[in-house]
Formats: C-alpha cells, structure tokens, sequence
C-alpha cells in the first residue's frame, strides 16, 4: 500500500445530479454507504438501483458514475484508495 491513502468522503447528490466523471477503480478498491435516499449506480453499463442503508464494494476494475433520480438528496459514504485512479 506504499504511496496509496484512506479516502473517506461525505458526498451529497442533489435530485438530478451525477456524482462522476465517468471513471474506473483500477488499482483504487473501494466501498460505498448509502445513508439517505436512492441513486442509479452505472457499473461498465449496468444499471443498478441502490437505496437508503445500502452499501457495496466498487469493483476492482469497474467504470462506473452515479445518479440521483429521485426527489431528495441521496447521501453517501465512499471510502477507496487512492494514488493510481485513472479519470476516463
């Protein structure tokens, strides 16, 4: 893990709003909390639908982004590792 840092965000999606860019969790495991409300969660073109108290792992190689399609603010906790993520 040399060179590499905990990350641990508190992130807000409003409704309407993408949490992105698109990007890809090579070489950057990570998990995600949701704590309120729902979110789209595209992973290398599956849609998936995560709500309240879910929580999942981002694959290793996954391109992914997320959406609020809902009506309230979808909150959420990632928490990866950083120092090699790649922006698409």
């Amino acid at each position: 893990m040399e060179s590499r840092q905990l990350r641990l965000r508190l992130v807000t999606i409003e409704p309407g709003g993408v949490f992105g860019p698109v990007h890809n969790q090579i070489d950057s495991p990570g998990t995600v909390h949701m704590l309120q409300g729902t979110v789209t969660d595209t992973g290398d073109g599956v849609a998936t639908g995560r709500g309240s108290e879910a929580g999942w792992r981002e694959e290793r190689n996954a391109t992914c982004w997320r959406q609020n399609r809902g009506e309230v603010p979808a909150v959420q906790i990632p928490v990866d590792m950083i120092g090699r993520a790649r922006v698409r």
